[in-house]
């Protein structure tokens, strides 16, 4: 009792907004569990016996299940906070291991029997492992039942199964991907006896599942399990700091952590930032998979494009490139309305532009050659031509001390439009290029990762053209970068920039490269003008106008002369 009272002052001396009775005050609660040292009831991990108390009082303790690998959990006292407090319990499973270690409630605990016909609120404090390899903890449990799983997909999206009471098919409620890599949330699984939201960190997603969904299976001797899915091979990887599961829809100010975005530090994430360091450098933009913006938030997607026109000089953008997946659905018409009138600001301001097109701008009739083909650009002195297929384009644009030639290579149509593409280098050899396709890298969650259409585009085009400098592509969610060497010893960037599976399907979030030729270098920058507009108040933990993290914002050297005297 002392050691909580001195804890209840500690944190209200340091400004934690910590409910430690919060199980007390709200008697909603089905069963509480906190990872923490001083919450075990009896056993310990070393022993590999451990039995963890349930702070509800309801007789919801949580058995310590050694399946196969032991070892893999220790103390830790880390917490959402940050002020080493409440702590936390790591796991160390993977799926190259034989088995691992998790909990699970007894076999007479009645939350097992628990059908939550009124609704219910499942909170889950937790860390992601860093680095999150997708091979290791793609699929990885938080917790679960026989019939509904709370997990964690390989783009690192939180993901919730459930299965209503009367065992009708189950429905799946997902988040978008959690951008951090040593970040905290708080999952608030929210049903409110029909309808399922799930909010990360106080924020929900762009997308919701309208189903309807009354209460959950309770299925004979269906223990629940924590650090496991009901899956093979799905065991938690990360930290937990605190689970609670209430019998009701809870308010957010009833939550373990009423307001999440103040309550936990962000990394990789930044409200100030600068995007030109002098006037003599000059930026190409690059523009990724637009698609769900466009389909879930076309506002967000038109005030993006509207800033590109309004700062184009003041940026010295020379060339902004739209990476393909114009629109989500390629037979709606009003996606491909909003995407074309969106774009048709930087038309009228004569602001220069390319796009390419993604897998989900194919349909029948071609919409993308009606939106975005040759005519388009008819009036653009820096579009040069475009190839047999008219998907893949070329353009010459003037920056720096420089011309830069953009090949637009589409992926569709990669092995009609190659021959092409060959042709238009000889035909412009030393010119500086900046190879664009929808595909070309993808990762593995942590590092590049070539693709098909990326080692075909390589061996038949990059490789034996020194003056192909540069590739960027969208297409697969994540941002990764590296440097190759050709075959010529010399460096090729390679860029793969998508953020359509994150919060509001990008933010708005776009990749500048910002050429430096004093200093002999390019600086990579993501920035997003949707977040940067909101108000204080009204910004998400999500909403920061500026991403720092190593594969938002980086350096790669670049020697002007030494690589462009072709």
């Amino acid at each position: 009792m002392k050691r909580i009272w001195v804890a209840f002052i500690l944190a209200a001396f340091m400004g934690i907004a910590y409910p430690f009775t919060a199980e007390a005050a709200e008697d909603s609660t089905v069963a509480h569990w906190r990872f923490s040292k001083s919450e075990v009831k009896s056993g310990s991990l070393d022993e590999g016996k451990l039995i963890l108390k349930d702070r509800s009082g309801k007789g919801n303790e949580l058995i310590l299940v050694n399946d196969g690998t032991d070892g893999l959990l220790n103390w830790s006292k880390d917490d959402i906070a940050r002020k080493f407090i409440v702590g936390s319990l790591d796991f160390h499973n993977r799926k190259s291991l034989k088995g691992g270690q998790y909990f699970e409630t007894g076999k007479d605990a009645p939350l097992n029997g628990e059908a939550f016909l009124k609704g219910y609120t499942i909170e889950a404090v937790v860390k992601l492992p860093d680095p999150f390899t997708r091979d290791e903890y793609s699929g990885m449990g938080i917790l679960g039942r026989k019939g509904s799983e709370l997990t964690i997909t390989h783009f690192k999206q939180v993901q919730w199964e459930g299965t209503p009471a009367n065992g009708k098919k189950s429905r799946v409620f997902g988040s978008f991907a959690l951008p951090g890599k040593k970040d905290w949330y708080h999952i608030a699984v929210v049903n409110d006896g029909k309808k399922t939201r799930v909010f990360i960190n106080g924020a929900e997603d762009f997308r919701q599942n309208a189903s309807t969904v009354n209460g959950l299976l309770a299925p004979n001797k269906g223990v629940w399990t924590i650090g496991k899915g009901i899956g093979k091979g799905s065991l938690f990887a990360g930290s937990i700091q605190e689970i609670r599961i209430s019998d009701k829809a809870l308010p957010k100010g009833k939550w373990l952590i009423p307001e999440p975005r103040k309550n936990s530090l962000r990394s990789g994430m930044s409200n100030k930032g600068h995007l030109l360091g002098n006037k003599e450098n000059y930026n190409f933009l690059f523009v990724p998979d637009p698609q769900k913006t466009v389909r879930y938030m076309p506002a967000l997607f038109h005030q993006q494009v509207k800033w590109i026109s309004t700062m184009q000089e003041k940026l010295n953008i020379a060339m902004t490139a739209f990476l393909g997946d114009m629109v989500d659905q390629s037979d709606s018409a009003k996606q491909w309305e909003h995407s074309s009138l969106s774009l048709s600001v930087l038309d009228r301001r004569r602001v220069p532009y390319i796009t390419l097109a993604g897998n989900h701008d194919y349909g029948l009739g071609n919409p993308y050659l009606y939106y975005y083909g040759p005519k388009r650009y008819t009036d653009k002195p820096y579009y040069k031509g475009t190839s047999p297929s008219k998907f893949s384009s070329y353009s010459i644009r003037g920056a720096g001390s420089y011309e830069y030639l953009f090949l637009s290579v589409d992926m569709g149509h990669l092995k009609k439009d190659l021959p092409w593409a060959k042709k238009v280098l000889k035909e412009h050899p030393g010119i500086p290029t900046i190879l664009l396709s929808h595909e070309i890298l993808t990762s593995d969650g942590t590092f590049p990762v070539d693709t098909n259409r990326g080692s075909r585009l390589w061996e038949g085009l990059v490789d034996g053209n020194d003056q192909v400098f540069m590739t960027v592509n969208g297409h697969h969610q994540g941002t990764v970068h590296r440097i190759k060497e050709n075959r010529f010893g010399h460096p090729v960037i390679q860029v793969l920039v998508d953020y359509q599976s994150s919060y509001n399907g990008g933010n708005g979030w776009m990749r500048l490269a910002e050429f430096d030729e004093k200093h002999d270098k390019i600086r990579f920058r993501t920035y997003s003008p949707w977040a940067d507009s909101l108000p204080e108040k009204e910004r998400s933990y999500f909403d920061s106008p500026y991403l720092t993290g190593d594969e938002h914002q980086f350096t790669v050297p670049l020697h002007f002369n030494e690589r462009f005297d072709l």
